[in-house]
């Protein structure tokens, strides 16, 4: 179990916002800029998605499974009241003072989160965007939906995730054609 899982399982306010931080980022691959602007009417629990401002002040929204609901809820439930104050902003995240999560802060949480994982390459928010946009283009998501979810003005932006899912097809490729 991973720091922050057993953490948030002893319902430690910060290791609960830290593990919404890292589900939700995987979950569905929005910008670390676009997380830290979350307010909390912002997630709507029962459809399971967010509602995004992203690059240009273009409104997306965007899905997310079971975990990343499991720990949003816990976060909201249990670990953002025990840090908010009356001052506090109506951020989805905020930092142990009771103000908006920074996006160095978010950073660092991830990089952190990481770490602790055997064997994990050290990724950022970034490197957890890339994971998720590749993933969803490896279990069958059309390029066009990938480019909706992200966020991303252009295909061409979109299809620099493929490279990897490429590489993967010419593996499998490789391995099972007769002729490869």
């Amino acid at each position: 179990m991973r720091a922050s899982q057993s953490g948030a399982a002893e319902r430690n306010a910060v290791a609960m916002r830290d593990h919404a931080i890292v589900e939700l980022l995987y979950a569905t691959g929005i910008r670390v800029s676009e997380l830290c602007g979350l307010d909390v009417d912002d997630v709507d629990m029962d459809l399971r998605v967010v509602r995004v401002i992203g690059k240009g002040d273009k409104e997306r929204t965007v899905p997310f499974g079971l975990p990343a609901q499991r720990a949003v809820r816990d976060w909201l439930t249990d670990g953002r009241p025990q840090l908010a104050s009356a001052n506090s902003p109506p951020a989805l995240l905020i930092g142990v003072r009771g103000g908006r999560l920074q996006p160095s802060s978010v950073r660092r949480i991830v990089h952190d989160a990481l770490k602790a994982v055997p064997g994990a390459p050290d990724l950022g928010p970034h490197g957890l965007r890339h994971t998720a946009a590749t993933h969803l283009l490896e279990g069958g998501a059309d390029l066009r939906s990938v480019q909706e979810l992200l966020g991303h003005a252009t295909l061409a932006t979109t299809q620099l995730y493929t490279h990897v899912t490429v590489e993967r097809l010419r593996a499998v490729h490789d391995q099972a054609h007769p002729r490869s």
